[in-house]
């Protein structure tokens, strides 16, 4: 089942009438009846008008992209443990789309990856009327842990949603169990992909200085890019009179699934040490994605911008992979976020040293519904890619 207009901005009357229709809010209380459950839901608004600029080496013409984003929702009451969702979601450019877009064919501009869409963003059935169980069924958005290999890319205006099957389960002492059963990913271009993966989380927070999770994720890609990665993760902190040691540990493994390429077989590692006091977090960490005869560890459903810098110059990994020294520094002033992040990329593989890149982040929150943002990334390349620096500037409304 598939939601959404894949390339028009206009809307289809199906899809519009379905999309209103639908909804789910685990917030909203029981009802006593359908109609109760239709008219006694909640409706979401999420609005965030976003400036960005792109300045890149051998690309001629600056990106300038200024784009509103708006997505509309109403999730309904629950009736008998069964409740809906539905979410339209729109990328409008505000101005003349001076950009790369990835879908405008202006190819003399740098990418800013917000096409100009109209969608069904999310469209699912919810049933919560399993002992400490979910299930969800259609077009929904899918986080598991960091979203390091499964993620919303929530930073793009158009966000990356998932069509299927989910199951979450709590009815173990401190456990969590995720199964997700895909069938095709809606990215942030509104590009679809086949697929028939199975996405398998399992996570422990009993332990007294952490959290353990273990996963498995089988990407049926529908081609040789097709592959499994298993790996598990432990991240936690530990308070100390006012100072928190902050840890995280993570291994995995990737290597070919179904008709996937048999030289895909890689390595995943992440050592990350920090510390927290008197409101300043400060973080050191290393992070490979090693080399292959392929193309190197991939993670193609993952929330990539969050990681490896926020100018995007690393979205598919080397063939000699990816080793990301990074350090950062945040904490709030005057109610403002701050952060700092330094990166030093080099090859798993060989030698060679990619470049480094300096990443600036603030925002501010006024109440529980607006946000005012600002953010920077200046990739200075030495033997991969080009220079590139990005800025850009938003502010948001979610109710």
């Amino acid at each position: 089942m598939s939601l959404r207009t894949p390339s028009s901005r206009h809307f289809r009357t199906a899809p519009l009438a379905a999309a209103l229709a639908l909804a789910v809010s685990g917030t909203v209380q029981a009802a006593d009846s359908i109609t109760e459950a239709l008219v006694g839901g909640k409706p979401v608004l999420d609005m965030r008008l976003r400036y960005e600029n792109v300045d890149q080496d051998g690309i001629a013409n600056d990106a300038d992209a200024l784009t509103l984003r708006t997505r509309l929702g109403y999730g309904t009451g629950e009736y008998m443990g069964v409740s809906l969702f539905g979410e339209f979601e729109d990328t409008t450019p505000v101005t003349d789309d001076d950009y790369n877009s990835g879908r405008n064919g202006k190819t003399t501009y740098p990418v800013v990856a917000d096409p100009d869409v109209t969608a069904v963003n999310q469209a699912f059935i919810q049933y919560t009327g399993l002992s400490d169980t979910r299930l969800r069924y259609g077009l929904q958005r899918v986080i598991l842990d960091n979203a390091r290999f499964v993620g919303n890319v929530g930073w793009r205006q158009n966000e990356q949603t998932f069509q299927g099957f989910t199951l979450v389960n709590t009815s173990l002492p401190d456990t969590t169990i995720v199964y997700g059963y895909v069938t095709e990913v809606h990215t942030i271009t509104e590009t679809r992909i086949d697929t028939r993966s199975h996405l398998v989380n399992v996570s422990y927070a009993g332990l007294p200085f952490g959290k353990l999770t273990g996963y498995g994720y089988f990407l049926d890609l529908r081609g040789p890019a097709s592959n499994k990665t298993l790996g598990v993760r432990f991240a936690g902190k530990q308070d100390m009179d006012g100072f928190s040691l902050l840890y995280a540990l993570e291994y995995a493994k990737q290597t070919d699934y179904k008709s996937g390429d048999g030289r895909i077989d890689a390595d995943y590692t992440l050592i990350e040490l920090g510390g927290s006091l008197q409101g300043i977090t400060a973080k050191v960490g290393y992070e490979v994605l090693g080399a292959d005869n392929y193309s190197g560890f991939e993670t193609p459903l993952a929330t990539k911008h969050a990681f490896n810098g926020w100018a995007d110059k690393f979205l598919g990994t080397p063939t000699d992979g990816l080793e990301d020294l990074y350090v950062s520094v945040g904490g709030k002033l005057a109610g403002v976020k701050l952060l700092a992040v330094y990166h030093d990329f080099s090859s798993d593989r060989g030698s060679t040293d990619y470049g480094t890149e300096w990443d600036l982040l603030a925002v501010k929150k006024f109440g529980k519904h607006y946000s005012l943002g600002v953010k920077y990334a200046n990739y200075n390349a030495d033997q991969f890619a080009t220079d590139t620096t990005k800025f850009w500037l938003w502010a948001g409304v979610k109710f």
